[in-house]
């Protein structure tokens, strides 16, 4: 038995997007209950030297759009990076679930071997599909919504094990 490329990407992708809408939207809730503005939130981060938790999110929407479209041979869509609220936020990754719903397994599946070339800001990145997907895409995936959990986490959201991962 096989696992496709669309199977690896698309169905896991929005899983992992749907469990950080549930975080943020525990985040928004922590911060109306405790009387928080929600910027102090959006704006905190782990360490003075990483992206706060918009830019968390806004990564975590760029790398599975940006896969999918590279994997898929089209061009991505683009968004502004100017999201300020929770509601902002969880708008984009709503957007970002549909673009990726768009996908066919046909236009993904059979991209193992296509040759994906990143332009990073002082290299460039160059990838087969199948490593591309599995070295670059997910992981950096899984690095930003785990990072937006542990943003929020750290801040005092209730959050545990079973927000991140989701329910079967």
């Amino acid at each position: 038995m096989t696992i496709s490329m669309y199977q690896a990407l698309i169905p896991v992708s929005i899983r992992a997007l749907n469990n950080l809408i549930n975080i943020l939207e525990k985040g928004a809730a922590y911060a109306e209950t405790k009387k928080i503005d929600p910027s102090v939130l959006i704006n905190s981060r782990l360490s003075p030297d990483m992206f706060p938790l918009s830019k968390q999110v806004q990564i975590a929407s760029d790398i599975v759009n940006r896969g999918a479209a590279r994997l898929a041979g089209i061009e991505p869509p683009k968004f502004e990076d100017n999201e300020t609220t929770f509601p902002q936020l969880i708008d984009r990754i709503q957007k970002t679930i549909s673009h990726l719903n768009t996908f066919k397994p046909e236009q993904i599946d059979g991209s193992e071997e296509r040759e994906i070339t990143l332009q990073m800001r002082d290299n460039t990145l160059s990838f087969q599909g199948m490593p591309f997907l599995l070295y670059f895409v997910l992981p950096n995936l899984y690095f930003h919504v785990t990072t937006a959990y542990d943003i929020l986490r750290h801040c005092g959201v209730e959050l545990g094990k079973g927000d991140f991962l989701g329910q079967p």
